[in-house]
């Protein structure tokens, strides 16, 4: 790595990191160019212990000394501001004060992925970064073997996905799925039995699910408000709801997957 101070907030050297509360420049910019923003010294850590290599880091310089040993090995520029130019740069306040661009790395064929899972979670349309970050942290807590996204879905490297997450998503398997019913077909192909998180006539609850689950199980979650398609719904081989009181009919999608996850989790310990 090598030092570079930063001198000018619009400077080219810093372009990577300019007007990150952008969320439609930067979902439409980051994988076009091959790159995301990881965001905390713990989440550049686990990044790079994933193998990611990173371009570039913006930091404040006392974050320095806690990075230097998993910065050294690569050769990029490690560009050193104070709080107020990284405001500049960024359009916000930088509290965890460190950032890294990394390259993307190639995303797994879905049918590669499947082959040595047995638990996954499919993310449909899930437009929401924050409840893809949060997802992909209860999969890596809770045992799940991958997450197949929807091309809809939000971008689980998106900066504010990857900082929920913290950093579990460079831990767990993930990919893109295709449209329905072409996902349908490579789930079932791959000898996964469908099960969709909804509210649906002839829905069977999560602990008749939890008691005999089956041995490859794909979860399908929704994106928030609208729920799941009649496509995905069409997919399954079962509807499942999660038992709830007083009125309560539903979770938001990070919760309800943690809930769905720790059940089947627990029942899992339960019969061993």
């Amino acid at each position: 790595m090598h030092i570079e101070r930063v001198r000018d907030a619009a400077s080219d050297s810093v372009a990577d990191y300019a007007r990150l509360t952008d969320v439609a420049l930067r979902s439409a910019h980051e994988p076009e160019r091959g790159l995301y923003i990881a965001e905390s010294a713990k989440v550049i850590r686990r990044a790079i212990a994933a193998g990611h290599r990173p371009r570039s880091v913006l930091m404040e310089e006392k974050w320095l000394t806690g990075l230097e040993s998993a910065l050294s090995p690569f050769d990029v520029p490690v560009h050193l501001a104070d709080a107020d130019q990284l405001e500049a740069i960024t359009g916000y306040r930088v509290h965890r004060g460190a950032l890294a661009a990394f390259e993307r790395p190639a995303l797994p064929d879905p049918v590669e992925l499947l082959t040595g899972a047995r638990r996954v979670v499919v993310l449909e349309d899930i437009v929401d970064h924050t409840n893809v970050g949060a997802i992909f942290r209860s999969v890596a807590a809770l045992g799940a073997d991958a997450v197949l996204v929807s091309p809809r879905c939000a971008d689980p490297l998106y900066r504010r996905s990857v900082r929920v997450s913290m950093g579990t998503v460079f831990q767990v398997p993930w990919t893109r799925l295709p449209e329905w019913p072409e996902a349908q077909r490579m789930l079932r192909g791959a000898g996964f039995d469908v099960a969709a998180l909804a509210l649906a006539e002839g829905a069977i609850s999560l602990r008749e699910l939890a008691a005999a689950p089956p041995e490859r199980l794909a979860l399908v979650f929704g994106a928030e408000g609208d729920g799941l398609s009649t496509h995905a719904l069409d997919a399954a081989d079962r509807v499942v709801t999660i038992p709830m009181r007083h009125g309560v009919d539903s979770l938001n999608v990070a919760a309800a997957a943690a809930v769905v996850l720790y059940a089947l989790a627990v029942e899992a310990e339960d019969g061993a």
